[in-house]
């Protein structure tokens, strides 16, 4: 393992965060016109909330399938090929002529995004480990947290000028922008005396070792099922907010674009904490926090129909992952350096099949106030702390 020189660090931070955050540009910055598309191609909320499940699932299998391959063949060509993807895919949704063919496109936009999100992981991973793993991907959020932050308004400013389709155009200008990006300033970071030569039966042989490793699968449903809150908030947020409470898409924007803000500045507060503070405790601690948040947001939120307290505790809970999801992420693949292109793309996967099922869920309950949002969140919240408290010791020594 070879860390990137200091002069490097922060391109590849750069780099990196702009590669991960596919995911979240291509869910947050078409929220604020989930209502225009569902009136533009005479649809149900139910059937665009889909196009967003169907995009996870997307990423799901993009993770699930070119993280393994990407421990054989490197990182950045897979990379770079998944990068030309998420652009062709994003230009053809401009075209889609109904919400069938949208769906369609979108499973292949998640899956070329899938590719950048498991294998910028791996990436770090190949270079970092430990408490200097999760202290970069503490600094990832502060690049890949922006996006959250501007997608929703830049998507509410698009719809004052053109229709929901223009959203979609700007991703597919990103995705090029990345793909030159990404061709100039990526290197390879697992080189080919540390890629593993097998074949099918190797993967599988990767895939049963991390099924046996309990500390995996805790800190990786942990961040699963905290991802699954969050996704339930994505799925409906703009529904309850705009509709329920009468928020407008620009306000909606900026209400996004503040959690999202606390989010990546939580995130920087743990990359000080990395090393000071035992890890496990501090996860487990932003966990609580987020529950607890969740609770609030579903008794006196939701129920009490206060806007004041909704706004309050979503800012709260999105802030808390901040600090959850470096270290899962870290806890998670420490131990898995011969394998983490693999063990990336496994978290991904389950991460994302998750938060798959979460939207349906919250979808089929209805969007009519916030409560099924919040009961959501709040069930998912407590389960990730149960899973990380049973599958993971909690006292574990801060990683070194």
């Amino acid at each position: 393992m070879t860390a990137a020189p200091p002069h490097r660090r922060i391109t590849l931070i750069l780099v990196l965060g702009s590669m991960s955050a596919f995911g979240a540009l291509s869910f947050d910055m078409y929220l604020p016109a989930f209502p225009t598309i569902a009136a533009d191609l005479r649809v149900s909320p139910a059937a665009v909330q889909l196009t967003l499940t169907v995009a996870l699932i997307g990423i799901a299998l993009g993770q699930f399938v070119m993280g393994p391959l990407s421990d054989r063949w490197g990182r950045r060509r897979p990379i770079i090929a998944g990068t030309v993807l998420f652009a062709v895919s994003s230009a053809l949704i401009t075209i889609a002529p109904n919400i069938e063919v949208m769906t369609a496109l979108r499973l292949v936009q998640g899956f070329a995004g899938g590719i950048g999100i498991a294998l910028s992981r791996a990436v770090v991973r190949d270079l970092y480990s430990g408490a200097e793993a999760s202290r970069f991907f503490s600094r990832l959020t502060l690049v890949f947290g922006v996006a959250p932050v501007v997608a929703p308004t830049i998507g509410a400013l698009v719809l004052k000028f053109t229709s929901w389709r223009g959203v979609f155009a700007l991703l597919a200008a990103y995705g090029l922008i990345m793909v030159l990006v990404g061709w100039r300033f990526l290197p390879e970071t697992l080189p080919a005396e540390r890629r593993r030569t097998g074949g099918l039966a190797e993967v599988g042989r990767g895939f049963r070792v991390l099924a046996g490793d309990r500390r995996f699968w805790g800190y990786t449903a942990a961040q699963g099922l905290t991802f699954a809150g969050l996704f339930s908030y994505l799925s409906s947020g703009s529904f309850v907010l705009q509709e329920v409470y009468g928020v407008s898409a620009q306000a909606y924007g900026l209400i996004f674009g503040l959690n999202a803000l606390g989010l990546v500045a939580v995130g920087q507060l743990n990359a000080r904490l990395v090393g000071r503070r035992s890890t496990p405790r501090t996860l487990l601690f932003a966990a609580l926090i987020g529950a607890v948040a969740a609770g609030v947001l579903m008794i006196g939120g939701a129920e009490l129909q206060s806007l004041t307290i909704v706004v309050a505790m979503l800012f709260v809970y999105i802030a808390s992952l901040g600090m959850v999801a470096p270290n899962s992420t870290a806890l998670a693949l420490d131990g898995h350096a011969q394998m983490a292109g693999t063990a990336a793309a496994l978290m991904g996967a389950v991460q994302s099949g998750i938060g798959a099922v979460a939207g349906p869920i919250v979808a089929a309950l209805g969007a009519s106030s916030g409560v099924p949002m919040a009961a959501a969140m709040f069930g998912f919240a407590a389960l990730s702390i149960l899973t990380a408290t049973v599958l993971t010791r909690p006292g574990q020594p801060k990683l070194a």
